[in-house]
């Protein structure tokens, strides 16, 4: 059996956009379906919003968002978290996600001997990197 655990975004109005970023940043493939796809779906104002997407990137990735219907809040508190020891693959990633984003801390050397930053992205989702530094390598950089 697999568990898989992933993050599931939501947008106001946003979440194609945000979506096909993302597929432009993690490749793989990106499955979207609209409201007005279901069949019980009556608000023509809201059919073309997205009811569900989902990215399955490459290297394992997998993203969902949806837009959220305007009778309902959006809230968030968390943030996605991307790490390994790929470092070709994370700064590509973070490089791609600084686009138009708020860098709240630059990708740097970190006090415990990775790499580490964080941003929000152009859509305000909240995005940390972090690649492992050299087994045994020197925390003072």
């Amino acid at each position: 059996m697999t568990v898989r655990l992933n993050p599931y975004l939501n947008f106001r109005d946003t979440a194609r956009s945000a979506m096909e970023f993302y597929h432009s940043v993690f490749g793989g493939s990106l499955d979207l379906s609209t409201y007005g796809d279901m069949p019980v779906f009556d608000s023509p104002e809201e059919a073309e919003k997205i009811m569900h997407g989902m990215l399955t990137g490459d290297n394992g990735v997998v993203l969902m968002g949806a837009d959220v219907p305007n009778h309902m809040e959006i809230g968030s508190n968390s943030s996605i978290s991307l790490s390994g020891d790929d470092e070709a693959m994370l700064r590509s990633w973070w490089d791609a996600l600084a686009d138009g984003a708020t860098i709240s801390e630059p990708l740097t050397k970190a006090p415990w001997g990775d790499t580490f930053g964080m941003l929000t992205d152009k859509f305000g989702v909240p995005w940390m990197v972090n690649i492992a530094g050299a087994p045994g390598g020197d925390a003072q950089g």
